[in-house]
């Protein structure tokens, strides 16, 4: 057995419209979305009576995915969007993108943050992480070389 590659990401988010808008201005594309329920799902997740709605996006270069999942049955517990960076899980995912000023920029109208400040790492990235919707963070790396 080995990894051909990795296929996608998935988050859970509350609000989809908002988690979809965030990420396409940030430069991905919807390549598709649609209802997922019954019992395939429900075994496959481990979650008895699942009904979501699932979004995929698709970066620029269509070698990397995004899912996004929203589910209305069953009752979601709630999770703690302003958890910092450090807390064990699944805690950012990057992009690599041309500037990361405008992106931050771009990204502040769909309410997102500054998590820290935008520094380099030396003379081969300028790197920040800002939170989205749902408290997601995401980081953005900008090449210098």
């Amino acid at each position: 057995m080995a990894i051909q590659r990795m296929d996608h990401v998935g988050l859970v988010v509350t609000d989809m419209a908002a988690a979809t808008a965030f990420f396409v201005e940030l430069g991905l594309k919807p390549v598709g979305n649609g209802q997922v329920e019954g019992a395939w799902v429900d075994r496959i997740i481990g979650v008895e009576g699942v009904r979501s709605e699932i979004t995929m996006l698709e970066t620029p270069d269509g070698r990397s995915r995004l899912e996004l999942s929203s589910f209305h049955a069953p009752a979601t517990p709630d999770g703690d969007p302003q958890a910092p960076a450090n807390v064990p899980g699944l805690r950012h995912i990057c992009f690599a993108v041309d500037h990361v000023e405008d992106a931050v920029s771009r990204l502040k109208a769909h309410g997102a943050e500054l998590v820290g400040s935008i520094e380099r790492y030396g003379d081969v990235y300028k790197l920040c992480y800002v939170r989205g919707p749902e408290g997601i963070i995401v980081e953005l790396a900008e090449e210098l070389s």
